[in-house]
């Protein structure tokens, strides 16, 4: 059977989510036709590029970088801060539209997918009309754009959604690879990061077409299996299915925040461990996941960086479970310096479905459950801000941390 796979991918998802948000409650500036960007708040020492929009590429703004660097660049430049559980919304919203072609798709990301439309030819017939209809619904119904790639696997399809932004439908089968894909830089095909690419220089070797005409034998010689694994994503070859699955794969969750000032004693860090709990546990408990591996991060005021973590005996996705066993490493892990940036990381996840507990485990997971339901409702109804732990008020911290915007705007309606 011929393969067909898509590859959807939102220009600029952040920005575009943001965008269409604003502009459906009311705003009349699109911030995708100004220079803008999402990003931190540099008063909060939260300075950092997450997108950008196309009109401040042109001032050269690179996603990373400080927003103390893009302003410098682009002094006009709109920041607006991030606010995650919207685009959870936007994204699931998508997928339900995508649902609707096929069963068959993978969410690669909170902003990609893989469709796999093998053997629906005489289902929906040529792949550019199908194409066409899915960009175009998704635009008019949600507001915002997205790319389409086109191609035999995975790998192709996901280099084609990348070939020219936005609002694009290309395709990259086989016969399309050395005039499409080969005079790239090497740096743009799939799992060539920063080092693969330094050492690739290194061997003269700058486009992808370099890559693909190389010696594999030498690649392997010099870069072990991950220089023939590259060497062949450089042809096209690659054969992985296209994995049905409702949520995104994840290997984790997580949330870091830096402070607007230095922790300097126990109990205040221990709040901020909660307000990021309280993030780490409801995106967790969305994604369907519980987890039985906890870890926090600790970075203090000389920019020294500590970790540790923790395996747990039961599976849970419960806030307080999470803040219990990070406030415990805290403790292990802390030596008195003044903390200037905290994290809380999840893994090991598995299905939020079925937990088994041990009989001298006191805790009240059902209540605990209902609890956690309750105020996620009401935050996703709300804003970050209607429900708020008594110990935060007055702190000078986040009801939630590390992934929820300053502003109190309600959220869209409840997706639990």
């Amino acid at each position: 059977m011929e393969r067909l796979i898509f590859h959807i991918d939102v220009n600029s998802a952040y920005l575009s989510w943001e965008a269409a948000f604003r502009l459906q409650h009311g705003e009349e500036l699109d911030l995708r036709d100004i220079p803008s960007a999402v990003g931190g708040d540099e008063a909060s020492r939260h300075g950092i590029v997450l997108t950008k929009s196309i009109p401040a590429k042109k001032y050269g703004i690179r996603t990373g970088e400080t927003l103390y660097q893009a302003r410098a660049k682009c002094p006009e430049l709109v920041v607006v801060p991030p606010r995650y559980w919207i685009y959870m919304q936007c994204s699931q919203a998508m997928h339900e539209i995508l649902m609707e072609y096929t069963p068959r798709i993978q969410r690669f990301s909170v902003d990609e997918s893989f469709l796999d439309f093998s053997g629906m030819k005489n289902l929906y017939g040529d792949h550019m009309t199908l194409a066409e209809a899915i960009k175009e619904r998704i635009k008019k119904e949600l507001g915002f754009t997205v790319n389409i790639g086109i191609s035999e696997n995975k790998l192709l399809a996901k280099v084609a959604s990348d070939l020219k932004k936005p609002d694009r439908i290309h395709t990259l089968f086989p016969e399309e690879i050395e005039k499409k894909m080969w005079p790239l830089p090497v740096e743009d095909l799939f799992m060539v990061g920063r080092a693969t690419s330094t050492k690739l220089h290194n061997m003269n070797i700058y486009t992808i077409g370099e890559l693909a005409k190389f010696d594999p034998e030498l690649l392997r010689y010099k870069m072990k299996s991950h220089g023939e694994l590259i060497w062949r994503y450089a042809n096209g070859i690659e054969g992985s299915d296209v994995r049905k699955s409702n949520h995104m794969e994840m290997k984790g969750v997580g949330n870091s925040t830096t402070t607007a000032f230095d922790l300097e004693d126990r109990e205040t860090a221990c709040r901020l461990l909660l307000s990021l709990c309280e993030t780490v546990g409801m995106r967790l408990r969305y994604s369907g996941n519980c987890c039985r591996v906890i870890s926090i991060s600790i970075r203090d005021n000389s920019l020294a960086t500590c970790g540790m973590q923790k395996k747990i005996d039961v599976a849970t996705d419960s806030t307080r479970k999470i803040h219990e066993t990070a406030c415990s490493l805290f403790d292990r892990l802390w030596k008195g310096r003044p903390i200037r940036h905290m994290g809380v990381q999840v893994t090991e996840l598995c299905s939020g479905d079925f937990f088994q507990f041990s009989m001298l485990d006191s805790f009240d997971y059902e209540k605990d459950k209902k609890l956690n339901r309750a105020i996620d409702e009401i935050r996703l109804a709300h804003g970050a801000k209607a429900v708020m732990r008594s110990s935060l008020l007055h702190s000078g911290l986040s009801a939630m941390s590390g992934g929820v915007g300053e502003e109190d705007y309600p959220l869209m309606s409840s997706i639990l």
